[in-house]
């Protein structure tokens, strides 16, 4: 008996962990807006983060775009190639499907961005998962 609840638990836990998506970003000019990656948020999960690839690029700009259903976006967590304290960006707005969210600023201009770590809600329960994409800019 304790073995299978051990096991309930473990799958259950499991389920509940977010998986990492890992993209090298596409090159481009600077000042034109660049994939970084996708991840499916739904809800069973309450964040997800979106790796980026090295070497690792500058950026000084991110945006999110949602599709296939509504998501509110709590706050992020952005980690640098520096091995610093992350950034984390206070956000609490919506982003409803096919949207894109506000440009968010990065502090201290182009940084060497090696994560994103989003925390949301996912207000599609009827609609089915949201893929949200992450873009950044130069």
């Amino acid at each position: 008996m304790k073995k299978i609840i051990f096991l309930v638990l473990c799958v259950l836990i499991s389920a509940g962990v977010s998986a990492q998506k890992v993209v090298k970003p596409k090159s481009g000019a600077t000042g034109s807006w660049r994939y970084l990656g996708v991840t499916t948020a739904n809800s069973t999960q309450d964040h997800d983060v979106i790796v980026v690839a090295g070497p690792y690029d500058y950026f000084r700009k991110l945006k999110f775009k949602v599709v296939d259903s509504d998501i509110e976006m709590r706050y992020i967590l952005v980690r640098y190639d520096d091995g610093g304290a992350p950034e984390r960006i206070e956000t609490a707005f919506n982003i409803p499907q096919g949207a894109e969210s506000r440009i968010l600023e990065l502090k201290g201009g182009k940084r060497k961005l090696k994560s994103v770590e989003f925390w949301y809600r996912d207000k599609g329960i009827l609609n089915g998962k949201a893929d949200v994409m992450l873009y950044g800019i130069k």
